[in-house]
């Protein structure tokens, strides 16, 4: 086979995977949209929207701990297989009625399941994608996967919330996700080496970072995870509940870019404060947007969304800037359990606190979430000297819905 034809094999291999973790996407937000929805309006306990969110971030730090395991055990086709039955599973319990402990349940078997296929999909991807073109190949994995949230959020809002139709049309789309992976030519990468998460190294080589990740893991889980919950309390009809978290998406690309950009010119350290004080700002004015005035609402949240979101990729991005390539792997692994252990800390400390001070909670932790964070960057920028632009990684778009999580299993070759 010849090197182009090699290439060509390739790309479309890995377009099978991107295509199989987009349709993953589309059911991952139905169900993100549908649940926080249906638990808001049902006779429910006011904790269970709240618990149904935290249960997610949950199930994904187990993830993070058994996936390595698995795929050494079976490769990454059957470990990807076995990883969407949960999903089906977690879809199919959901499809039985609503209940909330069981409903709890099941998205924390959904996060379980979510973060394994992160880990599997990213691992794979690296594996097979060229030096040459790596990066790109992973901006095209994140953005496919945060615009197919996105279609899953607006599929909602066309189909009825009462019954189970959205579980199963999750159910459906997740089964799709499974044949591009079975028609796959794509070799099935070497078994991963074992990963020590290594806490003291990261906070050495840039604690500015490992907060970052800290920071972004609650508050992109708070953000896109209670938004549903606060409209769905304000008796915002399903449409534009699904309309709203759809737009949420796009700040992904209207946000994150140009201030990535930025990062890659000036000190990554001052555009991570300006981001945060976006966020706080924002957040500010979501407090007093009215959902009456329901087209500026959603630029605000679009706004809102996509500065959350570009705390993690700067803060990768810094990370990266100030370990030595030999370190990348227990650095990725490091950030990845510390996103998920804030993803889950900060949403179930805002359910425990809703019901004291309302369905505003949310807002209010992820002001100060992020003003705590600018004050730290504010702080270290005193005591630590400048990365120069020409040492730097160019900055690559990433989600914080999205964690970095290949590098978890990846072997010594995960960086070439």
């Amino acid at each position: 086979m010849t090197g182009e034809t090699q290439r060509a094999s390739s790309l479309f291999s890995i377009t099978a995977i991107v295509v199989s973790m987009t349709f993953v996407a589309i059911g991952n937000g139905i169900m993100l949209a549908y649940v926080p929805y249906v638990l808001s309006r049902a006779v429910a306990p006011s904790w269970a929207p709240g618990a149904a969110v935290t249960a997610i971030a949950f199930g994904g730090l187990v993830g993070c701990v058994i996936a390595g395991p698995v795929i050494r055990r079976v490769g990454h086709a059957r470990a990807f297989s076995c990883s969407l039955a949960l999903v089906i599973i977690a879809a199919f319990l959901v499809a039985l009625g609503v209940n909330p402990l069981l409903w709890v349940l099941a998205r924390c078997i959904y996060g379980m399941a979510g973060n394994s296929n992160f880990i599997i999909t990213q691992s794979w991807l690296n594996h097979a994608a060229d030096n040459r073109w790596r990066g790109k190949a992973m901006s095209f994995f994140y953005m496919a996967y945060v615009l197919g949230l996105g279609v899953g959020a607006w599929l909602f809002g066309q189909m009825p919330a009462d019954g189970n139709l959205a579980p199963l049309v999750t159910i459906f789309v997740t089964t799709i996700a499974l044949l591009p992976i079975g028609l796959t030519r794509l070799p099935t990468p070497p078994a991963p080496a074992r990963v020590s998460v290594d806490f003291a190294m990261t906070w050495r080589n840039s604690p500015v970072a490992l907060i970052g990740v800290l920071a972004a893991g609650g508050l992109s889980m708070v953000v896109q995870g209670f938004t549903p919950i606060y409209a769905a309390t304000n008796n915002v009809g399903q449409t534009d509940v699904a309309l709203l978290m759809f737009v949420m998406q796009f700040g992904l690309i209207f946000v994150q870019y140009p201030l990535g950009t930025l990062s890659d010119r000036i000190d990554r350290r001052i555009v991570l404060i300006f981001t945060c004080l976006l966020i706080a700002g924002t957040a500010v004015v979501a407090l007093f947007v009215s959902f009456q005035a329901f087209f500026i609402l959603m630029l605000v949240f679009a706004l809102w969304a996509g500065a959350v979101e570009s705390v993690y990729s700067i803060a990768n991005a810094h990370a990266n800037d100030r370990t030595d390539p030999e370190d990348f792997v227990p650095l990725a692994s490091t950030l990845l359990v510390a996103w998920s252990a804030s993803a889950t800390l900060v949403p179930l400390a805002v359910t425990a606190l809703t019901p004291i001070y309302g369905p505003k909670t949310f807002i209010y932790a992820a002001m100060a979430v992020a003003l705590l964070y600018a004050a730290f960057v504010a702080h270290r920028l005193r005591r630590r000297e400048t990365v120069p632009v020409a040492a730097r990684e160019s900055f690559e778009i990433r989600s914080a819905q999205v964690p970095n999580a290949g590098a978890l299993v990846e072997g010594e070759n995960a960086r070439e």
